[in-house]
């Protein structure tokens, strides 16, 4: 009866449409075969519901039980079953009590899944110290499930190698969603704090899946209505909904908040009052959200006011927030995405010319958030010199899985490939081999999360933010393997569905940078909204804001001289790695325009000259997302109708694109080289001129 009662939910199943809400929490019913023998090796569940997040364990494994298996597990407060499931910690269940010492290593976010025998029981444990770690293991548990692995032997001891795992949101108050891809902010600021929308328990299940525990509610271009009382009440109504989840609420903070909110004529550091300001503020936060994360600040940059207007430092700035938040246990997250005033020769030398000599200055409580590269999150860049260059400051990765460069929502651009590549680049710190990851306390993500249906504006995009919650709790895990669990959790465990969508995911990162920027160009975007090619931008009142500026495009050749005889950027990594990067015969071809001005006909390593070989770069990223379309087409019956069209219109749109991408990009370093294209490359069906008088005054993301 079992195995015919699952056999027709899954048919059920196959008939419904999915519209991408459940993300990679569907649960779908499993084979049944599967579905049966699962069954019997879990038997009855005991699950301790004392507190709120033990019940959120235990209402996450019915309700995944229920879906996978085709029936609502037992539920028992103590074990009469020769099968057993067991949740718990020590403290709240005497099944777990007896691996107390085992749980010891695994420190308060931690847990262990494990399949034994004791007493004439054959368990199944998903234990931990805390109940936030007994939630993350009955994740890790479903997960399992889902995926089709067998538990016969199963032990799993997972901890959490980062601390800080956080989501950041750019959103406004007005509900907009600066470069958000996936319709209007999440939270709804009106109907707070009296409306808790459901979904925004959906949103902490999903990061608690993940493991993230905290998310930014507001812009890092932050308006000080935030901290104001009334607003404060409404991040206190969606704290409440997170701690089940192990989520804490952090708010972006303005620094100039003191006059605008509290009347004071300076926002200066050193000021008595404004320290003053700051403590009281603290402390009607924490009143009101007794777990409260902290502050993220953004300060002089990009015109947001900062603790230079009074000719303070970086760390004065942020060591005034540190004190106020310290007696509660919060922290700062401090930006150095700065750029001064007076545009510098080298804008990617900014952020490590202001901050590395801060190295130890800054209090305990301030992690130094620095983007995975020197630039904006371009497609690809070199990982930041800051990474391995302070080792006596806390530093926080920031990523961008709202892919404002990539391509915005419509193009399927699997980050896991960009965020691995830095995590594990070697900043050879100290002189020996020492990773970004392993320099890390934190790593933010900037999301791209909004009131579409799928969360992320398409259903691939899920796949950037489940990649980076996992690769936020173990930066060094592969993002391979981690593709090949979404894959198999968001549309199906089948090895015939699963491998070719991996192939697609693993390939693409690599076609955009490809049809975009390739061989280390970057910044070659349009202006302001940033869709579409725009490698001529020009003029404007910031140099840096321009395409030129980037790619120094002359008769001779192209890339931006960042060796000795340019701009000496090299100098900010440490010795081996810039010797690396500033020979021409071994930097990466990858990186070989961002660190050198080439000319054009420079022999590759394919043989070819540079001018032949960026021109079939461009190419080879149109074949590669034709390849990722056959691919798709021949999934069609495999995957579920609905999510089958989208992607398929999606991946047109892609193509589209990335055939504009390289006909405009080519048509323009033409006229810049004077050369002919290679032999077999056709040229652009228009004249430069088409393209660059090409208007988007409604580009998607842009205005309100």
């Amino acid at each position: 009866m079992l195995l015919a009662a699952v056999a027709l939910m899954a048919c059920s199943a196959g008939a419904r449409a999915e519209d991408g809400y459940n993300l990679w929490l569907r649960y779908a019913p499993l084979d049944p075969v599967l579905a049966a023998d699962y069954a019997t090796q879990l038997g009855e569940v005991v699950a301790p519901d004392q507190t709120p997040t033990l019940r959120a364990a235990r209402d996450e494994l019915v309700r995944g039980l229920t879906g996978l298996l085709g029936t609502a597990p037992r539920i028992q407060n103590e074990s009469s079953a020769g099968h057993v499931l067991a949740l718990g910690t020590p403290q709240s269940s005497a099944l777990i009590a007896p691996f107390r010492e085992e749980l010891e290593s695994l420190g308060e976010e931690g847990y262990l899944l494990k399949r034994t025998r004791r007493d004439g029981r054959d368990m199944l444990l998903v234990a931990s110290r805390s109940d936030i770690g007994v939630l993350y293991g009955t994740f890790h548990l479903l997960r399992l499930l889902q995926t089709g692995t067998a538990l016969d032997e199963l032990t799993v001891h997972e901890a959490p190698r980062v601390r800080l795992r956080v989501l950041d949101h750019w959103d406004n108050l007005d509900g907009y969603v600066e470069r958000g891809y996936a319709g209007r902010s999440l939270w709804e600021w009106q109907t707070l704090p009296e409306w808790r929308d459901p979904r925004y328990t959906d949103y902490a299940r999903a990061n608690a899946s993940l493991g993230i525990n905290g998310t930014v509610l507001n812009n890092v271009n932050a308006n000080a209505q935030s901290l104001a009382p009334q607003y404060l009440d409404k991040a206190a109504a969606l704290a409440d909904v997170f701690r089940p989840y192990g989520i804490r609420v952090y708010l972006s903070a303005r620094f100039s908040a003191p006059i605008e909110l509290g009347g004071l004529k300076t926002a200066d550091p050193l000021d008595p009052a404004v320290q003053q300001w700051w403590r009281d503020k603290a402390d009607e936060i924490y009143q009101r959200i007794p777990d409260f994360g902290g502050f993220l600040v953004k300060a002089n940059s990009e015109g947001q006011p900062g603790p230079q207007d009074y000719g303070r430092s970086h760390a004065d700035g942020a060591n005034l927030l540190a004190d106020a938040l310290a007696p509660h246990g919060g922290v700062v997250m401090w930006r150095a995405f700065v750029y001064a005033h007076d545009v510098a020769d080298d804008r990617a030398t900014q952020a490590y010319t202001e901050f590395a000599g801060l190295d130890g200055a800054f209090r305990p409580n301030v992690v130094l958030q620095v983007k995975n590269g020197p630039i904006d999150f371009q497609p690809r860049e070199p990982f930041h010199p800051l990474f391995g260059a302070m080792p006596r400051t806390p530093l926080m990765m920031e990523f961008q899985i709202t892919k404002e460069y990539l391509g915005f929502a419509t193009h399927l651009v699997y980050l896991g490939p960009l965020f691995e590549e830095v995590l594990q680049a070697d900043t050879r710190a100290g002189g020996k081999r020492f990773t970004v990851a392993q320099s890390l306390s934190g790593i933010a993500g900037v999301a791209n999360i909004g009131t579409d249906r799928t969360w992320s504006g398409s259903h691939f995009d899920q796949a950037n933010w489940y990649a980076f919650g996992r690769l936020a709790w173990n930066p060094d895990q592969s993002s391979r393997d981690i593709a090949a669990d979404w894959a198999a959790m968001t549309f199906s465990p089948d090895p015939a569905v699963v491998q070719p969508i991996v192939g697609m995911m693993m390939a693409s990162r690599e076609a955009t940078v490809n049809y975009m920027t390739p061989l280390g160009l970057h910044h070659l975007m349009a202006r302001g909204h940033h869709y579409g090619p725009g490698p001529w931008v020009d003029g404007g009142p910031r140099a840096d804001w321009t395409s030129v500026y980037y790619h120094r495009a002359d008769r001779n050749g192209i890339g931006f001289d960042r060796t000795a005889t340019g701009s000496n950027a090299v100098v900010q990594y440490a010795p081996e790695v810039a010797a690396t990067y500033a020979d021409l015969t071994q930097v990466p071809e990858a990186l070989l325009l961002w660190f050198h001005h080439v000319p054009w006909d420079h022999g590759m390593a394919s043989g070819r000259p540079l001018w032949d070989e960026l021109v079939g770069r461009y190419s080879s990223g149109v074949r590669q997302v034709q390849a990722m379309q056959d691919t798709w087409a021949s999934l069609r019956g495999r995957v579920d109708a609905d999510r089958h069209e989208q992607v398929a219109a999606f991946l047109q749109i892609q193509l589209r694109e990335a055939q504009w991408w390289r006909d405009a990009s080519v048509a323009y370093f033409q006229s810049i080289s004077g050369r002919p294209l290679p032999a077999g490359e056709a040229p652009p069906p228009h004249p430069l001129a088409y393209y660059q008088a090409l208007q988007f005054p409604s580009a998607p993301g842009d205005g309100r």
